[in-house]
């Protein structure tokens, strides 16, 4: 199993663009095939360093997480995605 992890802080921070962010993520759930698991939390500090959203999604193989990149619903939520981030972190590794 790979397991991806993504930290992301919006530019606008607001509430009401983080839920939607929130949901432009969890869309994907059922539209790609190698996307085995999706979770995606708020934080609920937010604090100044805090970033807004945790996403983790799961794949049972690294073939798995390659497809599910270049899946056309995959990229264009990482296009909606890359209009509204300020910055991000991100974690890959087997589990």
């Amino acid at each position: 199993m790979i397991t991806n992890n993504m930290m992301i802080r919006l530019k606008d921070r607001s509430p009401e663009n983080i839920a939607k962010t929130r949901e432009v993520l969890l869309s994907m759930r059922g539209q790609i095939e190698t996307l085995r698991d999706l979770k995606v939390d708020v934080d609920i500090r937010h604090e100044q360093s805090s970033y807004d959203l945790m996403f983790v999604a799961k794949y049972d193989s690294m073939a798995g997480f390659d497809a599910y990149m270049v899946h056309p619903f995959h990229v264009e939520v990482s296009q909606y995605i890359g209009s509204v981030i300020d910055t991000g972190a991100s974690v890959c590794y087997e589990s």
